[in-house]
């Protein structure tokens, strides 16, 4: 959200004079939320700054296009996420993952849930994201994103929609569709620690 006393207005009044103060102003004051939606949907080998900056580039470039009628945080946000999602589409290598693909800390913890219901150790937490994302990032790039946002960030059916553009019920099949592919994922993992 805009900073307090920051008038958005003025500032992107400015941008379509093409004003280079205020360039730098509206990327100073977006920068968190783009870094944010950034960081919450990076692709394995991207950079954020980089990806940042492409996203700030669309933005820039494509201004003219921004309607008004809805706020520009949301019209930033669905650019940053698209912006994301080509990145990962653009990720074309996906190798199979395999029990030899983790470290050894995410061995533990996959060992851990399969084998027991109790909950994991709290010193293997870094463990636990690691394998949430290495399982994640088997995904396609849409599941990936769907999931993160409707299970790790705490996004509603409808801010989903606002972000993708989809409908709820596209999300409701998509978001059950990659919670069987990920749970297939998660058997394999363990059918391969067992043989």
């Amino acid at each position: 959200m805009a900073e307090a006393g920051f008038d958005m207005e003025a500032c992107l009044a400015g941008l379509r004079r093409k004003d280079e103060r205020a360039a730098s102003d509206f990327v100073r004051e977006l920068y968190p939320l783009v870094l944010k939606l950034v960081r919450s949907h990076l692709p394995r080998r991207s950079s954020e700054e980089d990806l940042c900056q492409i996203v700030f580039i669309k933005i820039l470039s494509n201004l003219d296009q921004y309607s008004g009628k809805v706020p520009i945080e949301h019209w930033v946000s669905r650019i940053a996420i698209n912006t994301c999602l080509n990145a990962l589409k653009a990720e074309s290598l996906r190798p199979e993952l395999r029990w030899s693909d983790l470290t050894p800390e995410q061995a533990v913890v996959l060992d851990s849930l399969t084998s027991s219901p109790a909950e994991l150790d709290p010193a293997s937490g870094a463990a636990s994201r690691d394998l949430v994302e290495t399982l994640l990032g088997a995904l396609k790039p849409q599941d990936r994103l769907l999931i993160s946002m409707l299970h790790l960030e705490g996004y509603s059916m409808d801010d989903i929609k606002q972000a993708t553009g989809w409908n709820i019920a596209t999300i409701k099949v998509r978001a059950f569709r990659a919670r069987q592919k990920l749970k297939k994922i998660f058997q394999e993992f363990n059918n391969q620690e067992k043989a």
